[in-house]
């Protein structure tokens, strides 16, 4: 029997880990040093982890984002009686809360608009460092040239030109500023299509991989479009003595993004609020678990673009004094794979066509995703016009070849240890870990905190501001382990993500198969590289057929254990096979307003065949496969396991 334990000399040579032995290097000194507030007991294990490279962990102050009760101004720790004594008299958002003073993301700087501007406002030297120079704000990698390279497919009545350059586009003076400070030297694929038809008023649905640009190309021609017209279109604003105490002013929007998950929400009104800079357009956000009042002030003092979870959205949506969307002129779907499953057909119902609803002809619908099964594809035709132009750049759920996957064998009472030998045997980096369950993200992240390793975790069950802190120590660098379960997978975009671990694989017949191109999408952003190491035993042999053909096309080695799976006419075949009935069954099912996501379809569905051009077929090397071990299973090959 092979001995197969892992060997992380071999690990780097496999694997180049110079660009993670430096992608913390945007860790300030003050972050380094931070004293943990409650170290770990095991000293030795600290100062395996401390010469490893990795920061001190620190202990999450629960307390501090423990929920109080603000009542006529007074706040006391949290009571529900008294809070449910409030609400039984009627008391209204904007004065009772059960939210204790925190930093939230719907309160971020944006840039405010002043009569006096006209249609571009001046430079904000300290608002321009936070929105482009910020640390943590994704970067276009060295092997772009791999996310040009792969085949677009464009299915539509009228020929879309793609553009070449943003200054080619036709865009706005000001959004051609805002995109040179975001740092985009080139559209990606999905942006050098999505752009020119955003701009000839096509409905569009854009398909691309994970990490390719998809947010940019949704907002960059919205914005281009809508500047200069602000203020012939836009609702009026409240007036400089406005109180939002006294004064009642609706929100009422020209562009509804909708997104399934709360921290996708406020990622992409991060980006709004870049790519808004110095123009009269004012983005919000709109999500669950946060204080509805304060976001209510801010739609309040103006709103051109919402962004919003489907649940909180359909709250606003259901008081006409807070918001109206009658003036809104592009509904925006991101994975709108998700949005458009059966899950959601209620939902979705009330956005796209419930209240007052723009139902005028210059309503334009964008549906964006990096899955989206055919017959979900069919759904969604049924919401744009018949014209519409729908893009795919690659295999529709394909995996980048700039996400190096290892696939390892590991008994399920091994993993614990085997997570443990993985982290510390690699340069520190930052690394998101997928479980199953919200109950192992707690068990895992407490197991790697006590023995020195600077983790934190994330799911339904935290509540809004304790899963915004942990996002924040995450991107900041100072608690660069973050242990979470599927409600983080859709979307999430961290800087210098070089490690992806499934401590879990998702299970096949619950929609895995998607799930795991999008679990692996967090690494390897926008021309980045980064490592996938994925644990499997024989719990997921159900996934194997899978794993093994995303390895094959991407050129990667095929590990002992796997070899059965492939092909013998060595044809990959994606096609996608019925979805089952998800009823109650997956753990992470909406609730709480939407805010975590379930089931799609359970298969990748091919590229559409169109009539599109070409951006060529990039191919990547084939790196060596490393393993933690095989199952031993003579048919399977040799193997020592874990």
């Amino acid at each position: 029997m092979a001995d197969s334990s892992w060997n992380p000399a071999a690990a780097e040579s496999n694997w180049g880990t110079d660009d993670m032995k430096s992608a913390l290097a945007d860790i300030t000194p003050a972050a380094n040093s931070t004293p943990p507030t409650g170290p770990p007991k095991n000293e030795e294990a600290l100062k395996i982890a401390r010469e490893a490279g990795w920061v001190q962990p620190m202990a999450h102050n629960y307390k501090a984002t423990a929920p109080i009760t603000i009542l006529n101004g007074d706040a006391s720790e949290a009571q529900p009686d008294a809070a449910q004594a409030a609400e039984g008299d009627g008391a209204e958002d904007l004065k009772v809360s059960t939210y204790r003073e925190t930093t939230w993301s719907h309160d971020a700087k944006r840039s405010e608009w002043k009569e006096e501007y006209g249609d571009v406002g001046p430079r904000d030297e300290q608002l321009e460092r936070d929105l482009f120079h910020g640390e943590h704000i994704n970067r276009a990698g060295a092997k772009l040239d791999n996310l040009v390279a792969v085949k677009v497919s464009v299915e539509s009545a009228t020929r879309v030109q793609p553009i070449k350059s943003f200054n080619d586009a036709g865009l706005h003076p000001v959004v051609l500023e805002n995109i040179k400070l975001c740092g985009y030297a080139h559209p990606t694929p999905i942006q050098a299509y999505a752009i020119p038809a955003v701009l000839k008023n096509y409905d569009m649905i854009g398909v691309a991989q994970t990490g390719s640009g998809k947010t940019g190309a949704m907002l960059i021609p919205v914005i281009s479009k809508l500047m200069g017209k602000a203020k012939k279109l836009a609702a009026p604003r409240p007036g400089p003595n406005f109180d939002p105490m006294v004064d009642r002013v609706r929100a009422e929007p020209l562009v509804l993004i909708v997104a399934p998950t709360r921290e996708l929400c406020c990622q992409i009104f991060d980006e709004a609020r870049r790519l808004c800079y110095r123009s009269m357009l004012r983005p919000c956000v709109a999500y669950g678990g946060a204080p509805s009042r304060d976001q209510i002030a801010q739609l309040q003092r103006g709103c051109d673009i919402l962004i919003a979870s489907p649940g909180r959205l359909i709250d606003f949506m259901s008081k006409p004094h807070v918001l109206s969307l009658a003036r809104v002129r592009f509904t925006i779907l991101d994975e709108a794979d998700e949005m458009l499953h059966d899950d959601w057909v209620e939902e979705m119902g009330k956005i796209m066509g419930g209240g007052d609803a723009n139902t005028d002809g210059d309503h334009r619908y964008l549906l964006f995703s990096a899955t989206f099964p055919k017959r979900l594809q069919k759904l969604a035709g049924k919401h744009l016009s018949s014209d519409y132009i729908h893009v795919s750049v690659g295999r529709t759920g394909s995996v980048h070849i700039n996400v190096k996957q290892n696939i390892v064998w590991c008994d399920q009472d091994k993993k614990m240890q085997a997570l443990y030998e993985l982290l510390i045997s690699m340069p520190p980096s930052r690394t998101l870990i997928f479980v199953k369950f919200k109950k192992t993200a707690d068990f895992v992240d407490d197991y790697l905190y006590n023995l020195g390793l600077p983790s934190t975790s994330i799911h339904s069950d935290r509540t809004q501001s304790e899963r915004e802190d942990a996002l924040r120590s995450f991107k900041s660098g100072q608690q660069p382990i973050l242990v979470a379960t599927g409600v983080t997978a859709r979307g999430l975009d961290v800087r210098n993500v070089m490690h992806v671990v499934n401590f879990d694989l998702p299970a096949a017949e619950y929609d895995g198969k998607n799930e795991y191109v999008h679990r692996i999408g967090r690494t390897a952003r926008i021309g980045n590289e980064g490592l996938a190491t994925s644990f499997y035993n024989e719990k997921d042999e159900p996934i194997g057929p899978f794993l093994t053909k995303i390895l094959l096309e991407t050129n990667q080695e095929i590990p002992e254990f796997l070899q059965h799976f492939k092909p013998d006419d060595g044809a990959l075949n994606f096609e996608e096979e019925e979805e089952p009935d998800f009823g109650d069954v997956v753990e992470e099912a909406a609730a709480d307003g939407g805010d975590a996501w379930g089931a799609g379809d359970n298969t990748a569905a091919p590229a559409a065949e169109g009539a599109g051009d070409a951006w060529g077929n990039g191919t990547a090397s084939a790196p060596a496969q490393e393993a933690w071990g095989t199952n031993g299973d003579a048919d399977a090959g040799a193997g020592g396991a874990w």
